[in-house]
């Protein structure tokens, strides 16, 4: 894991940056995410709310359908950074965990913000037990 957290501190960045982009006029809570994805390209995303709350999508599954709808679904992330301006704890919610799971590589690092800081982990821990099903051809 030790490549991918090496990139932490700029991702951490480009997702404070994204967060700027966020459209959160409802509950004033902008969220930003950057991925680092094994080809060496990162992806940003932010949140988008609407009216109908249900409708709302987060930043880190816009990033994720962002690289899947601009070069497919090839590469697996690498690491992982999400943030907010209020520095308050930012940790994904339980869609945008399984999301990530399924491009995720084994070894994913996941860094998102906590309050006075960062939290840094393997992105494993945050979904034990994912749901998984064995692909058929």
């Amino acid at each position: 894991m030790a490549p991918a957290n090496d990139a932490l501190p700029r991702l951490r960045e480009l997702a404070e940056e994204a967060a700027t982009h966020a459209y959160a006029p409802y509950s004033k809570f902008s969220v930003g995410a950057a991925l680092l994805w094994d080809d060496g390209v990162t992806v940003t995303g932010c949140n988008v709310e609407n009216l109908s709350f249900g409708l709302t999508s987060c930043a880190e599954r816009n990033a994720v359908f962002r690289r899947i709808s601009e070069r497919g679904a090839g590469a697996k992330i690498v690491a992982i950074a999400v943030t907010n301006p209020a520095g308050e704890m930012c940790a994904p919610c339980g869609a945008c965990r399984q999301v990530l799971h399924e491009f995720a590589a084994p070894d994913a690092a996941i860094t998102y913000r906590i309050p006075g800081g960062w939290a840094t982990r393997p992105f494993a821990e945050l979904l034990p037990d994912a749901f998984v099903m064995e692909r058929r051809n």
